[in-house]
């Protein structure tokens, strides 16, 4: 019966794990537990506005503006009213809207057209044949920094890093005479702690600009937020989330795991076998490779050259252009293309049935995700007409004015409070329709652009996705890992990805203080970092 001690991180069969790390684990678990699905409390929020807006309505609930006179939206008092819902004339406008609430939704639209394309590439073998390429052909001495790096990029292929780099990331720890769970580990601290970092834009970034457009535009209704807002912060945070998750992994984790005993798993290791890329993958992949080459030199004529049809025909300049404006597109035909060519190479795309039939599938997969726009999309709808969110905003920064909590250190505090709720509310989408309608606002009084306060919550939500049991696919990690550690438990695995969540806090907090307020980069093309009416 193994016991916890300096060299290894395996709990007590019996009894269970003590201390009050676990009690607080086992909390946060207990209330993420209690909470209803998403989708569900998404209902029960729509349900909770209506009735609190008629209270406040009731009770005449206002604000003072603090937008100027003549400001679109201003009312003529220049005061902010709580309307209710709870009238006729409410009644009237959630029963004529509720169809347009949802189709109108931005990340809606955004994220299905996104993974048209992404959906192609997946099903057609390209980005996992990739995957498996970077991973496996790498050399031993980079091995860690390979999979955590491939554990970021993978983001773009929605469950794909879960499902096969993880896994495999375990059996080539093995392979070299380490110990699989630091592998798992490593893989695990790059698909979901560094989630929201990456090189290329994937579907979290429409995803999220559209809720940070429909938050900021209940202060300025003009305001526009694009799926690449935060490329910049996110394509440097690629590379310092790989150091540190590398770091971490072969400085504290495997240390502490020590040697792996092959008597301690549950399954036949000899048995195990990573696949390698066969010949034909890897010509499918160089002709993939061209596609993306030559499809990457035609998109930057279309852009780079001065007068280039897809800058803003107004200015000449690429900030506010058809190009950043219709990024998604680009998206879809960047990962279609040489999906295609991959697929058609490979054999796996022989007819446009199969290309038909990999787009359908992916959007199959999206039957959830569907089902919890419509409800959020309600929510978010209510939320601003009843202008709560508004007088939430106000009242939330005249609170910080009065404390003087203004500067860049409130960012600390929200970034740390993101991080919690993502301990009980594990989908980045349904956490950021729930808080953005209240921060967004609330932040951009005080004097930050939501293409700032996007990247602060981006940070604090994936930083806790590997300690939280809520986080979708945790179930899944733990099954990996208990096949090379039989008695393994939940409180085990929380621990072993505790140092990497504090590690990616630290250091990626610090690297968001240094880019935006020490050395004033901005986090994303045409991305302002404080907001001016």
């Amino acid at each position: 019966m193994s016991q916890l001690s300096n060299g290894d991180l395996a709990p007590p069969a019996s009894p269970p794990p003590s201390g009050w790390f676990v009690r607080f684990l086992n909390v946060v678990e207990r209330l993420g537990n209690l909470l209803p699905h998403p989708i569900t409390l998404f209902a029960l929020f729509c349900v909770a506005v209506i009735l609190i807006s008629g209270v406040a309505g009731f009770f005449g609930v206002s604000v003072v503006d603090p937008r100027p006179e003549g400001a679109s939206g201003r009312s003529a008092d220049g005061l902010i009213h709580v309307v209710s819902l709870m009238t006729p004339e409410g009644l009237r406008m959630i029963v004529s809207n509720l169809v347009t609430n949802f189709t109108g939704f931005t990340p809606l639209g955004t994220v299905l057209v996104a993974l048209l394309g992404v959906g192609i590439a997946e099903r057609s073998g390209m980005l996992s044949a990739a995957m498996r390429l970077l991973v496996i052909g790498t050399s031993k001495r980079l091995v860690t920094v390979t999979i955590v790096f491939a554990g970021i990029i993978s983001n773009t292929a929605s469950e794909l890093g879960y499902v096969v780099l993880i896994p495999m990331a375990a059996m080539i720890f093995h392979s070299l005479g380490r110990h699989p769970l630091a592998g798992l580990a490593a893989a695990f601290a790059g698909v979901s702690g560094g989630y929201s970092a990456n090189l290329l834009l994937g579907t979290v970034d429409p995803l999220l600009s559209g809720i940070t457009e429909a938050a900021a535009q209940m202060i300025d209704p003009e305001y526009t937020v694009g799926p690449e807002v935060n490329w910049y912060f996110m394509f440097a945070s690629t590379f310092v989330i790989t150091f540190l998750g590398a770091f971490v992994t072969e400085k504290i984790v495997e240390p502490k795991l020590g040697k792996y005993d092959a008597n301690e798993a549950s399954i036949d290791l000899s048995n195990q076998q990573m696949d390698t890329v066969s010949a034909d993958e890897k010509r499918a992949l160089k002709f993939a490779g061209i596609a993306t080459l030559i499809f990457s030199i035609v998109l930057a004529l279309l852009v780079v050259p001065e007068g280039a049809p897809l800058r803003n025909p107004e200015t000449g300049l690429v900030s506010g252009s058809p190009f950043l404006k219709g990024i998604v597109v680009f998206i879809f035909v960047g990962f279609a293309i040489p999906g295609l060519v991959y697929g058609k190479i490979i054999g796996a795309m022989k007819t446009d049935k199969d290309v038909i039939n990999a787009m359908a599938d992916s959007m199959s997969s999206m039957g959830m995700y569907i089902v919890l726009v419509f409800f959020a999309s309600q929510f978010v709808a209510f939320f601003t007409w009843t202008n709560l969110g508004a007088v939430l905003a106000v009242m939330g920064a005249d609170a910080l004015n009065a404390i003087g909590l203004t500067g860049p250190l409130v960012f600390l505090l929200f970034i740390a409070m993101c991080g919690v709720i993502n301990l009980m509310l594990g989908s980045a989408s349904a956490q950021w329709a729930v808080t953005a309608p209240i921060f967004v606002p609330m932040l951009m009084l005080i004097g930050y652009a939501p293409e700032t306060i996007q990247a602060a919550y981006r940070i604090g939500d994936s930083v806790t996705n590997l300690i939280t049991p809520m986080m979708s696919y945790f179930g899944l990690i733990l099954a990996v890992a208990c096949r090379y550690k039989k008695d393994l438990g939940i409180g085990t695995l929380i621990a072993t990805m505790l140092p990497y969540t504090i590690v990616f806090f630290i250091g990626w907090v610090s690297f968001f203080f240094i880019w935006v307020f020490v050395l004033g980069i901005p986090v994303g093309p045409g991305a302002a970092t404080y907001y001016n009416p």
